[in-house]
C-alpha cells in the first residue's frame, strides 16, 4: 500500500508550488519517493525533530527551503510548513508555526 500526501490548508500548497523551479523540482521528486517509502528517507533529505515533527530538506541552484510535516495513522503524511531558509539554524518561529499546526492536524 503506498503512502498519500496531504496538506494543512490550500494556500501551503500554493505556496510550495510557488517555490523557485529546483526547489519545486527537488519537492516534486522527494514527495514522489515518500509515497512509495514512508515518509522517513533518511539524512540528507528528510530530519526528524522529534515529537513527530519532521523536516524535508530542499536544496536547489536558487538555495535551500524547508517543508515541516507529519505522520497519521492509515500511512498518511501531512505537509504542515514550508519556509526558504535563509540563515544556517532553522527560525524558532517556523518550527512554532510547525508544531501549532502538527497539534491541530493531530486532534
Amino acid at each position: 500500500m503506498s503512502y498519500t500526501i496531504t496538506y494543512f490548508n490550500d494556500a501551503l500548497q500554493a505556496e510550495i508550488m510557488a517555490l523557485p523551479t529546483t526547489l519545486q523540482a527537488r519537492y516534486i521528486g522527494l514527495t514522489a519517493r515518500m509515497m512509495v517509502y514512508g515518509a522517513n528517507l533518511g539524512s540528507p533529505h528528510t530530519e526528524a525533530f522529534g515529537g513527530g515533527l519532521f523536516e524535508l530538506r530542499l536544496k536547489g541552484a536558487e538555495g535551500i527551503a524547508r517543508v515541516f510535516y507529519c505522520t497519521l495513522v492509515g500511512k498518511q503524511i501531512v505537509m504542515l510548513h514550508c519556509f526558504v531558509k535563509k540563515s544556517q539554524k532553522t527560525p524558532t518561529n517556523e518550527r512554532r508555526i510547525a508544531e501549532e499546526r502538527m497539534k491541530e492536524v493531530k486532534k
